[in-house]
C-alpha cells in the first residue's frame, strides 16, 4: 500500500521506516530543518538501536522516499506540492503544528485519501476536530488516532514488538484498514485496544501521568528511607513483589525527563486546569520531580559543607535515559545549572548525548565534554552518575580512584552496591540508601 507520512518526529521516522520494511511504499514528507538536512547527507539524527541502519536499507530498497528538497516540499499552507495523496496519510507532527495538521487534513480529504491517521501529540479531541473539518468540507476520509506510545531508547522495538497498541477509531472500515496496516506487529496475540479517538488520546496522557506518579512517589519514599536509615532499593523490591503493584517505574532516582514523557504530564495537568478540575496530584508529581533533579547537587553541597566554588565535578550521563541522545527536560540540565550557579567546574561524559548537550549549553555556561569516562573523572572532587548507561555499571574502581582527586560517588540511579563501593575506598551516597 502507498502511505504518505508527514513530520520529523521520532514517531514519524519509526512509523515510516517500519511500514516500508513491511513492504509498503512510503513517501516521507519532512519540513525544512536539521532532521531533513541530516537525511540529505544520509545521516539519521535520532540515535535509536537499529533505526539508522533500517532507514538506509529501506531507502536503498526504494520503499522509503524521503522528500527533503526544501523548494518543492510544500506550499504556503504546508501542503505538499503534489495533487494526489496516497491512500493512507499519517500525521506525526510536532506539538505546535496543529494548524498545519488542519491544512494537511484538507489536502488528504480533497484528494480522496482512504484514511487519515493522527499520530501527533495534540490536545484531547483533536482527532474528532479533524474529522468534523473534513465532513464540513464534504470529504469522506475517516480520521483515526494512533497515539505515539514509543519508548525512547527502544523506539523501533516498541513499534514492531509492542506490548499494546492504542487505536482511536469509530468507523468499522477504518478499523479494518488499520488492522491490516498493523498486522505485522500484532501477530503473537491481539494487543490492539480499540476505543473512541478522544479516549485513545486521553489514555496516552493518563499512562504517562500514572508512570510519573509512581516515580515521584518512590522519590518521596526515598527521602523518608534516608531518615529511617533503610535502603529504598530493598523497599522497592518488596513493593514490586505485590502483584497489585508490579515492578515497573518504581526506581528512585535523580528525576525523569525527556521530550515526550514530561510534555505528556504537563499536557495532562493543563487539561485538568482548563476543565476546572484540580490538578493538585500531578502538580505535586512535577514539583517532586523538579526537586529531585537537584538532589545530587544537595548531597554534593552537604558533603563539602558549602565549600564548592571552583571544585571540579564529573557527570556520567547526560541523556534523559539510556539508549537516547536526547537531553530535553532531563535531570542533567537542572543539575548542571545548579553547579554553574556555585562556580563549579563541570565535566561530562555520555556515549551519545554530548552533541545535544553542547547545543543546549551554548551561551549558558562552560562545559568540558569528554569521549572517555575516566578522562572526564580526572582530578574530580565528585562523580555524579546521572544516566544509567550499561557502560557505567562495572567501572574499574582502581583506575577511577586513581583518577579522581576526591573519591566521592553520588549515585543518582542506585546502580552500585554501596557496601562494595565503600570497600574500594570511596565515599558513596545514593538516593534513599539509608
Amino acid at each position: 500500500m502507498r502511505i504518505d507520512m508527514f513530520g520529523d518526529t521520532l514517531c514519524a521516522m519509526v512509523t515510516a521506516t517500519a511500514m516500508a520494511q513491511s513492504g509498503h511504499r512510503v513517501r516521507w514528507w519532512l519540513p525544512p530543518g536539521r532532521i531533513a538536512r541530516a537525511l540529505d547527507d544520509d545521516r539519521v539524527l535520532y540515535q535509536e538501536p537499529g533505526l539508522s541502519e533500517l532507514v538506509s536499507a529501506q531507502r536503498r530498497a526504494g520503499r522509503l522516499d524521503c522528500r527533503t528538497d526544501e523548494p518543492g516540499l510544500a506550499d504556503v499552507n504546508g501542503e505538499p506540492a503534489v495533487s494526489e495523496p496516497a491512500p493512507v496519510v499519517c500525521l506525526a507532527l510536532q506539538p505546535g503544528d496543529l494548524e498545519r495538521a488542519g491544512h494537511l487534513a484538507d489536502w488528504a480529504g480533497r484528494g480522496g485519501a482512504r484514511l487519515l491517521v493522527n499520530q501527533s501529540v495534540f490536545p484531547v479531541g483533536t482527532t474528532e476536530q479533524l474529522q468534523a473539518r473534513l465532513r464540513d468540507a464534504g470529504a469522506d476520509t475517516p480520521v483515526v488516532c494512533l497515539p505515539d506510545t514509543l519508548q525512547e531508547g527502544q523506539a523501533l522495538d516498541s513499534f514492531t514488538r509492542p506490548h499494546h497498541i492504542l487505536l482511536g477509531c469509530d468507523e468499522r472500515e477504518a478499523e479494518v484498514l488499520m488492522r491490516e496496516l498493523l498486522r505485522p506487529y500484532n501477530r503473537r496475540r491481539d494487543v490492539l485496544k480499540v476505543m473512541l479517538p478522544r479516549e485513545a488520546e486521553f489514555t496516552k496522557l493518563a499512562i504517562s501521568g500514572m508512570l510519573a506518579t509512581r516515580l515521584s512517589y518512590m522519590n518521596d519514599m526515598a527521602l523518608l528511607a534516608e531518615e529511617l536509615a533503610v535502603d529504598i532499593d530493598v523497599i522497592r523490591q518488596g513493593v514490586g513483589s505485590d502483584p497489585r503493584i508490579g515492578e515497573a517505574y518504581l526506581y528512585a532516582g535523580c528525576g525523569f525527563g525527556g521530550p515526550g514523557f514530561s510534555r505528556d504530564v504537563m499536557s495532562l495537568t493543563d487539561t485538568l486546569r482548563s476543565r476546572r478540575i484540580g490538578a493538585e496530584l500531578l502538580e505535586q508529581v512535577l514539583q517532586i520531580n523538579e526537586r529531585q533533579k537537584e538532589v545530587l547537587f544537595r548531597k554534593f553541597w552537604r558533603h563539602f559543607e558549602g565549600d564548592v566554588e571552583e571544585r571540579r565535578v564529573t557527570l556520567w550521563g547526560a541523556a534523559f535515559k539510556p539508549g537516547s541522545d536526547r537531553v530535553d527536560n532531563g535531570p542533567a540540565l537542572r543539575l548542571i545549572e545548579a553547579l554553574w550557579a556555585q562556580g563549579v567546574d563541570v565535566h561530562v561524559h555520555d556515549p551519545l548525548a554530548l552533541p545535544e548537550l553542547s547545543n543546549w549549553a551554548r551561551g549558558k555556561g562552560t562545559l568540558t565534554l569528554h569521549d572517555d569516562p575516566y578522562e572526564a573523572a580526572r582530578d574530580s572532587d565528585a562523580l555524579m552518575l546521572v544516566t544509567e548507561w550499561k557502560a557505567y555499571w562495572g567501572p574499574d574502581w582502581d583506575d577511577l580512584k586513581a583518577a579522581m582527586r576526591t573519591p566521592l560517588i553520588l549515585d543518582g540511579r542506585n546502580i552500585y552496591d554501596p557496601a562494595y563501593v565503600k570497600r574500594q575506598g570511596f565515599t558513596y551516597h545514593g538516593i534513599g540508601r539509608g
